[in-house]
């Protein structure tokens, strides 16, 4: 078998959440914005990934249309971890972080799937078999910034099933109205996205001390300053969560090594794909060390999430957003009941993308 075309497919997708437009990294979204990878073979299977995108998918597509793509043509797509492997080796001059790991990712996640689908089994099968067909999803809410709303939407995710919230909000009055939303019971983690200088993530961790936090996420500016991330998980009165910044399971080594939380986060459509995200899975546990993946997807990174979700009962949760797309990508397979998420079973990552959904929201 032989790979023939690799195609990056940008698809954007109304949504609803309940509030006023918000965003992240410098834009309001009005659209989810996904750049899904399609790899075609010369045997009439086709392989589905995705590349992380957001605002960066411009960024993204041109590294996987320029750099990754010409390279795959006519290789065997059977042969994953070599072809990523050498993807990172030929591609190391331009950087081991940000849009060309996102792209090499997003391809890692394609042959994945091409490797089930050939198997004629879903991807936990091929990674050392599925543990559970379903599991638990915290609500991962926008960011708001008014403490109102965020307790209205916090709570009317629990109302729809959730078990766990996690906000993005970095003003303590907001965090402390979730809370008194949620009330005592319900876990509620706090991600700040690396809002705060070591001194000031200190104080902040002082301050929100009484509203029992299940974890703090990316407390410290820069992500990669992990000898003062430690320095704030030693006196922080909460568990720190992080990783979802860093690509490679090298970082991700320097990370555990440091010491320097106590929930790792990788990020399957960042860090280098399926390939990467399994060797961060090793290195975790060897560090005794609990994983959290982070997974704001409604794409095939959802999916390879969750089929690696599957081979680890020992994960607690899988992050959603908390919003409600115009019309689902994989059209109903996906299916969230009672607080958690069911696994789909088909050959590769369980589902392909619906083509009509694909042909009306394709960019």
């Amino acid at each position: 078998m032989k790979i023939t075309a690799v195609e990056a497919v940008p698809v954007s997708i109304p949504y609803t959440h309940g509030g006023p437009p918000t965003g992240f990294g410098g834009a309001e979204w009005t659209r989810m914005e996904y750049l899904l990878v399609r790899v075609d073979t010369d045997e009439g299977l086709t392989g589905w990934g995705e590349a992380f995108g957001y605002n960066c998918i411009p960024a993204t597509r041109a590294a996987l249309e320029r750099m990754v793509a010409p390279q795959l043509i006519g290789r065997d797509p059977s042969q994953v971890t070599q072809l990523t492997e050498e993807l990172q080796r030929t591609l190391h001059l331009f950087g081991r972080y940000g849009v060309t790991l996102f792209a090499i990712g997003g391809v890692d996640i394609a042959l994945w799937d091409l490797a089930g689908k050939s198997a004629g089994r879903p991807l936990a099968a091929l990674l050392g078999g599925a543990a559970r067909q379903s599991v638990p999803a915290y609500a991962s809410l926008l960011k708001y910034r008014d403490s109102e709303l965020v307790g209205e939407i916090a709570a009317r995710a629990v109302a729809g099933g959730f078990t766990q919230v996690k906000v993005h909000e970095t003003g303590e009055p907001e965090i402390a109205a979730a809370r008194r939303a949620l009330g005592a019971g319900i876990p509620l983690m706090v991600d700040v996205n690396c809002a705060w200088s070591p001194d000031e993530a200190l104080a902040m961790a002082g301050r929100l001390a009484d509203y029992e936090l299940h974890w703090l996420e990316e407390p410290v500016w820069p992500p990669e300053d992990f000898e003062s991330l430690r320095r704030v998980r030693e006196q922080a009165p909460m568990p720190l969560a992080a990783g979802e910044n860093a690509c490679t399971a090298f970082e991700f080594l320097r990370l555990l090594e440091a010491g320097a939380v106590d929930l790792v986060q990788p990020s399957v459509t960042k860090l280098g794909g399926v390939t990467e995200f399994v060797k961060v899975l090793h290195l975790a546990a060897t560090h005794n060390v609990r994983v959290a993946p982070h997974s704001p997807y409604f794409g095939p990174g959802l999916l390879a999430t969750l089929q690696l979700l599957a081979t680890r009962p020992d994960i607690e949760a899988v992050e959603i957003f908390h919003l409600k797309l115009e019309q689902d990508l994989f059209g109903g397979a996906v299916e969230f009941r009672n607080g958690r998420v069911e696994i789909p079973t088909g050959p590769g990552l369980g589902a392909d993308p619906d083509p009509d959904v694909l042909a009306r929201f394709r960019v």
